[in-house]
């Protein structure tokens, strides 16, 4: 087999990989290592495993074990925290190779989990959208009607009495709000995707973000200029984006607040969507904040439609965020420690249509 056949079936590993030397150094990893790393392979190479496990890791043991000749080592199950991401549990194993080489695969658990519930965001907010279709219509007229008639009252009564018409008119504006924002899963129209600048996408939202909500925060970009175009309704993501600031700043201190945007270019994970291929999600865009995280009991169900960590939260935000990102065939996580939350999107990159003969 040639060397470029060898190549080709390293980067196809669909799992993360790494080779480590007879010193404990890492000499090299797949596409799959980079995505769950978060880091190139030329940030790796070089430095010693423990720079990323830290010291007395049970992976440590076990690549030691395998280079001792005891052949193939597995565990099951371990939580691992690699650099600075959240510990995840993940399956290992590491075999022993010539020269006191060891190669190190993990099975990430997370990964296919957190796309199965992507899946079923979308889904329950799609059963969401025929509800918010009959409501929006139902309560419009009357609201409208409510506040014809608040208009009237306030004209007629006292001052005294001003207080409360007015406090119905704020009412009726807040009903008519989140009434506009349940209208939005009732559009079932496909996303019109065409080749997207996503670093036009995140810099028309900072900019909007700077001078609104965010003011009190410093933004910092770490963006990767080399990123292809996704493939994406340039509306609809300017909107996810906007959201996912907008979570970002109210949940940044007032006094040292920071959001953190970055691009990269993650190859190796791909979705399988009912009915459809496989897509490759390459592109990831991270957004991060230092505000003081979202509770653990609510983590895993964030997306979910009228889940909420703000007390006046509408749960909605979120929930159409997701339903945004899956209809373009993406995918959207969320981790979150006092101190740290991180908004993950990866998407597809854009491809020419092929044409008709």
């Amino acid at each position: 087999m040639s060397d470029t056949n060898f190549e080709n079936l390293w980067g196809a590993i669909p799992y993360p990989a790494f080779v480590i030397d007879v010193d404990n150094v890492l000499l090299t990893c797949n596409a799959a290592a980079e995505f769950f790393s978060g880091t190139s392979v030329r940030q790796m190479r070089g430095k010693k495993l423990s720079t990323f496990i830290g010291e007395g890791s049970v992976i440590q043991s076990m690549v030691d074990q395998a280079r001792q000749g005891s052949g193939y080592v597995v565990q099951h199950g371990i939580e691992l925290s690699w650099a600075d991401n959240p510990p995840r549990l993940n399956d290992l194993h590491a075999s022993g190779m010539p020269n006191g080489q060891v190669l190190l695969l993990l099975h990430p658990r997370g990964l296919a989990e957190k796309m199965d519930r992507s899946l079923t965001h979308r889904s329950a907010a799609r059963s969401v959208a025929g509800m918010a279709a009959m409501l929006a219509h139902e309560i419009r007229n009357p609201l409208a009607g409510i506040n014809g008639a608040a208009q009237l009252l306030a004209m007629s009564v006292n001052d005294d009495d001003q207080e409360l018409t007015t406090l119905i008119q704020e009412e009726i504006k807040r009903i008519g709000r989140l009434v506009e924002r349940m209208e939005q899963f009732g559009d079932q129209r496909p996303a019109q995707r065409e080749a997207v600048n996503i670093h036009n996408i995140l810099d028309r939202a900072k900019r909007a973000a700077e001078v609104g909500f965010a003011e009190h925060v410093r933004f910092i970009e770490e963006f990767d200029p080399s990123l292809p175009p996704v493939s994406a309704d340039a509306d609809q993501l300017s909107q996810v984006f906007q959201n996912l600031l907008k979570n970002a700043a109210e949940a940044a201190p007032k006094v040292g607040g920071t959001i953190t945007v970055k691009t990269a270019f993650r190859p190796g994970v791909r979705l399988q969507m009912p009915g459809q291929k496989s897509e490759s999600l390459p592109l990831e865009v991270t957004i991060t904040d230092n505000g003081s995280g979202i509770p653990p009991d609510l983590i895993n169900d964030i997306f979910d439609p009228f889940v909420s960590s703000k007390a006046a939260g509408s749960g909605l935000g979120l929930s159409l965020v997701s339903k945004i990102i899956v209809d373009h065939g993406g995918v959207v996580e969320c981790t979150s420690e006092p101190g740290k939350t991180k908004f993950k999107v990866l998407l597809p990159i854009w491809r020419e249509p092929v044409k008709e003969a």
